[in-house]
């Protein structure tokens, strides 16, 4: 879709225009269910997210600054409507074991090489609250004190979560390479458990691929 398109629709939207609105609905469906089944359990509960982030986007777009990227401006609240519904329905069972986040490094993922794609099909097997930390600090790039405001809890706590959601997909990966036959390494062509621990999260944008 181009500039000027997406400008039509958008002025359409701010004057509440069935047709623009299902127009920019079907453009971004895509982009917007990709962002909210980061964050859900399911299909459905994404769909219902996704669904409350476009009403938020219709009932808002006269705020939209139309010098900066639609796409960041609707992932924003894409994002923030997929923390508030775990926040209300109180899905967000952090772990208060916060001695253990001391210390704790930025710098462990499980593999540099993994592909994005499979990556993401662990991290969507992942508890909820190890699973948000997660996609906040790895993938939306937030530092665990802009974790802990957004969630409501210290930033040791988004440590230790972070931490854990680690450790677990290490798990996920030994189990998959252990397996010989799991979807995770259909074609690669190396060890996938090689690199675990070799890897800097600041140097890693996963941001590109959303």
């Amino acid at each position: 879709m181009g500039d000027e398109e997406l400008h039509q629709l958008i002025g359409g939207c701010i004057r509440q225009e069935r047709g623009s609105q299902k127009m920019l609905y079907k453009a971004f469906y895509g982009f917007s269910m990709g962002i909210c089944l980061r964050y859900a359990n399911n299909r459905d509960e994404a769909a219902e997210v996704m669904n409350q982030g476009f009403y938020k986007v219709f009932t808002r777009i006269e705020t939209y600054d139309t010098t900066r990227p639609f796409k960041a401006w609707l992932g924003k609240i894409m994002m923030n409507v997929s923390i508030d519904y775990y926040r209300a329905n109180l899905k967000m069972a952090y772990t208060e074991d916060l001695d253990k986040a001391e210390g704790i490094s930025d710098g462990e993922l499980p593999d540099r090489k993994l592909n994005y794609d499979d990556l993401l099909a662990m991290v969507k097997k992942l508890p909820n609250a190890y699973r948000t930390v997660f996609n906040l600090f790895a993938i939306d790039g937030y530092s665990h004190e802009e974790i802990g405001e957004m969630l409501g809890i210290s930033s040791g706590t988004s440590k230790s979560n972070l931490h854990k959601a680690r450790q677990k997909l290490k798990q996920m990966i030994l189990e998959a390479d252990q397996s010989g036959n799991s979807n995770y390494n259909k074609g690669m062509d190396y060890s996938p458990i090689v690199a675990i621990n070799m890897v800097d999260i600041n140097k890693m944008d996963f941001r590109k691929n959303i």
